[in-house]
């Protein structure tokens, strides 16, 4: 009985919402949506080291052995959105899955207030257990269809300096595309390591994709992960700033949507993955 009732606080939701999160109303008219011709998807609970976590997934409804693709959320979570993406990612022939990674401090889709988000619920998020819920998504996803040696993380916004960690952590990861996500340690934050040091483990990996126009990321922060790079004989991750383009650029529901910038990430994104063997 104690048990079950640890379990339910542990995890405050249980399935994912439905449409956009809150937080991002209006939507903008530039949102894309994408179909589920030609593929599988649906909600999971992924099991976990103290629970489950819902997720989203997407793959080819024909195909086995499929690269895949772990996305991490932005600061809104699993919406509407991420759930696009893994479609998108789908129809270019990967498994893609979306882990809900706040599971555990609340649903991010009812808030209204980004400040209150964070404070509330972003602020609590571990990553350490984020790491260990990335790795039980990898593991779910192999056993389901994907091959874990072709295995590829990205992110957005909070879910970007995450992809740059778990490529770090987990060296089964062929490939890493970095969106827009924080580098080096903001005042305030707590967690234990932050992309730029971490930088000697992740060895070639990752591309970050972000926008000159980003008052959240500056020169300075990316200067910083570029030297620290080079700093651990990495010259083969990259980092590509688009000129005009702000943060949330291939977010298509968002007002800061660039259009330019996001088909030619996209196309980059893709392309990495390729090469690396995803």
């Amino acid at each position: 009985m104690s048990h079950d009732i640890i379990n339910r606080r542990a995890f405050a939701i249980s399935s994912l919402a439905a449409g956009f999160a809150l937080s991002v109303q209006p939507i903008a008219a530039s949102s894309i949506t994408t179909d589920a011709a030609g593929l599988e998807t649906g909600e999971v609970k992924i099991p976990v080291s103290d629970g489950e976590v819902p997720a989203y997934w997407a793959k080819p409804a024909k195909g086995a052995n499929l690269g895949t693709i772990l996305v991490v959320q932005e600061i809104f979570g699993v919406h509407e959105w991420i759930k696009d993406v893994c479609r998108r990612f789908a129809k270019a022939g990967y498994f893609a899955v979306a882990p809900a990674l706040y599971a555990r401090q609340g649903d991010p889709s009812t808030y209204t207030d980004i400040q209150k988000l964070v404070t509330e619920i972003v602020s609590k998020v571990d990553d350490n257990t984020v790491m260990s819920d990335l790795n039980a998504t990898a593991k779910w996803a192999a056993a389901n269809g994907g091959d874990v040696k072709r295995l590829a993380v990205t992110g957005f916004c909070w879910g970007g300096r995450i992809t740059w960690l778990y490529t770090a952590h987990n060296p089964a990861v062929k490939a890493g595309a970095a969106w827009y996500g924080h580098m080096v340690r903001k005042e305030g934050n707590t967690q234990p390591k932050h992309p730029v040091e971490v930088a000697a483990e992740i060895k070639g990996r990752v591309l970050g994709l972000y926008g000159e126009l980003d008052k959240g990321i500056l020169v300075n922060q990316i200067d910083a992960m570029r030297a620290a790079l080079k700093a651990a004989g990495d010259m083969k991750s990259e980092i590509v700033v688009y000129p005009g383009a702000d943060h949330g650029f291939l977010a298509d529901y968002r007002p800061t949507y660039n259009e330019a910038a996001a088909k030619d990430a996209w196309t980059r994104c893709l392309a990495w993955f390729k090469a690396h063997g995803v």
